[in-house]
């Protein structure tokens, strides 16, 4: 009962389907609560692969209507739609693809994951309570933008274009809902090109008319609050999208000048997205007990390097949520910040006025700090700091951008950095990639051949062939592609004493690798066919990722 009277309030107070409540409240499973509704109206559950769904949405071309009421247009016969959904008491979304279609409707009862899954591959989350029809923009509005583009005037330009502006947030919204981390407005000669960043790829999402490339980049451009009459030099914003009174979204706005237009680059810093779970984050038993271990010194300093959009951030900030009591003063410092974690003091990084990591780094240590988080170890000014902060009893976390763990200390040493501070400071080094997520759903076995198996197994023999997956080609409703989501594969340097020795001896990156994979540490590529074992991930995908 408890159950259920939560569920009316969830589809009272958040304005979800009631399909939806029911399931987040593990009163049905997605299968139990088809079954029931099949029972109970005596109609059969459909099969979503059973029907070409795609070609008859893009022939009725009511994506709004779908996302609102969480339904989909399977098949037209006979002036008959079929229409999926998954909560056949809801009338009122047959009754408005009757009126809007003029056709017939013949409910068909599917699977609500199923269901969502198809509605998330075409158009991404349901974001409907915050984007009105009135968002859309025709082909031939910005068609007719193009064409009629003669605005030189800078004033002009800087004119709020309603169809601009609209398809500006149109393409907003349709990336936060597809979850993309980057959308990339690029201009060429004769096109235009706008991709969003999902799962670490970079996809094709439209192609607007070359026209529009300079009303593009100036409404960005005041949307960042950037300079609109500078076309010529590079330039660094942010834009604050408030989808909700609950729910805003922070981007990251870089410009750069090209040969045909200014190219903008939105990276979406959405904190809301981001679990800091560390059960979710793909480290092995082992590893998560030394990063767990490292944590609960009081004293120290844990590493974390690997290249850029590599996860390392969302790999401190697991940390410091677990750090995150009332107990412990904790301050970090960004360029910029881009997770919000209520209870930290975080500082972005600002160099026109002088303020770096050293610069803030200095000041941490004045106010009474138990944990200190740097973004990023730049120069040897920046290192010494955060080490002998480790040495003094704080808790230091921070950044390097390296290949592998061992390497990273060897980049500490040619700053400058004394080995035997090195080996007294370094709790522990996370080397770190991210691969793509096979799908569940749609993943096939991948039968590999003999040659390859041999050369595998030679290098790898904990290599399980039987239990090596590759991504179905077109992927299925659920997926993208045949991935969904990504996990990280982790290289974790726990500094024993035996480290600790070698470190202040100065000893080579090789060596240091040899004595961690002796004390049981796995590499980067051996955490990789960790993960290919589990059927994690593809062979494909840790070929690109960490080069087995």
């Amino acid at each position: 009962m408890e159950q259920a009277t939560s569920a009316n309030k969830a589809i009272a107070k958040d304005a979800i389907p009631a399909a939806t409540a029911l399931i987040n409240q593990n009163i049905f499973t997605s299968e139990e609560l088809a079954n029931t509704l099949s029972h109970y109206f005596k109609e059969p559950i459909g099969d979503i692969n059973d029907y070409q769904f795609s070609h008859t949405c893009e022939q009725i071309d009511k994506k709004q209507l779908c996302l609102t009421s969480n339904t989909l247009p399977l098949q037209i016969t006979d002036s008959v739609l079929y229409l999926g959904v998954s909560d056949p008491t809801d009338l009122n979304a047959q009754d408005e693809f009757r009126f809007a279609t003029g056709l017939m409707i013949k409910p068909v009862i599917l699977e609500h994951q199923q269901l969502q899954g198809a509605l998330r591959k075409l158009y991404g989350k349901n974001l409907s309570s915050i984007t009105p029809d009135s968002l859309s923009v025709s082909d031939s509005e910005l068609a007719e933008l193009a064409e009629f583009d003669n605005a030189q005037d800078v004033d002009e330009l800087a004119t709020d274009e309603a169809p601009v502006s609209r398809y500006i947030q149109q393409v907003i919204l349709d990336a936060i809902r597809k979850q993309a981390s980057d959308i990339h407005f690029e201009p060429f000669e004769d096109s235009y090109r706008i991709r969003f960043r999902l799962d670490g790829m970079l996809q094709l999402h439209s192609t607007p008319p070359a026209g529009i490339s300079r009303r593009l980049s100036t409404r960005l451009k005041i949307l960042a609050k950037l300079n609109i009459a500078e076309r010529r030099l590079p330039q660094d914003g942010r834009i604050k999208l408030t989808l909700s009174n609950a729910n805003s979204i922070d981007m990251r706005v870089s410009t750069l000048p090209t040969l045909w237009g200014e190219k903008v680059v939105l990276r979406i810093l959405d904190s809301g997205s981001v679990g800091l779970d560390i059960d979710k984050l793909g480290y092995n038993e082992k590893q998560k007990a030394d990063y767990l271990s490292a944590l609960d010194k009081p004293q120290g300093m844990i590493l974390m390097t690997g290249p850029t959009g590599s996860g390392k951030t969302v790999s401190l900030y697991t940390g410091l949520k677990y750090l995150n009591t009332a107990e412990r003063n904790i301050s970090t410092a960004e360029d910029p910040v881009e997770i919000n974690l209520p209870g930290i003091n975080q500082v972005n990084i600002n160099n026109d006025i002088g303020l770096d990591f050293s610069k803030a780094l200095r000041a941490f240590l004045r106010q009474d700090p138990d944990v200190v988080m740097v973004g990023e170890i730049r120069d040897l000014e920046t290192a010494e700091i955060g080490i002998k902060a480790a040495q003094t009893g704080h808790l230091v976390l921070s950044t390097l951008h390296t290949n592998s763990a061992a390497e990273s200390i060897n980049r500490l040493m040619n700053m400058g950095v004394a080995p035997y501070n090195l080996a007294a400071s370094l709790s522990l080094v996370i080397a770190q990639r991210l691969a793509r997520r096979l799908c569940v759903h749609c993943k096939e076995p991948h039968p590999i051949g003999d040659q390859q198996l041999s050369a595998l197994k030679h290098h790898y023999p904990s290599l399980k062939p039987s239990h090596i997956f590759v991504a179905k080609p077109n992927g299925c409703d659920r997926c993208n592609h045949g991935y969904l989501g990504r996990v990280g594969i982790y290289e974790v340097m726990n500094i024993d004493s035996e480290l600790a020795d070698a470190i202040g001896q100065g000893a080579t990156p090789q060596r240091l690798q040899n004595i961690a994979t002796s004390n049981g540490a796995l590499t980067l590529q051996e955490a990789g066919i960790e993960k290919l074992n589990e059927g994690v991930t593809s062979l494909a995908e840790l070929q690109r990722v960490i080069s087995l």
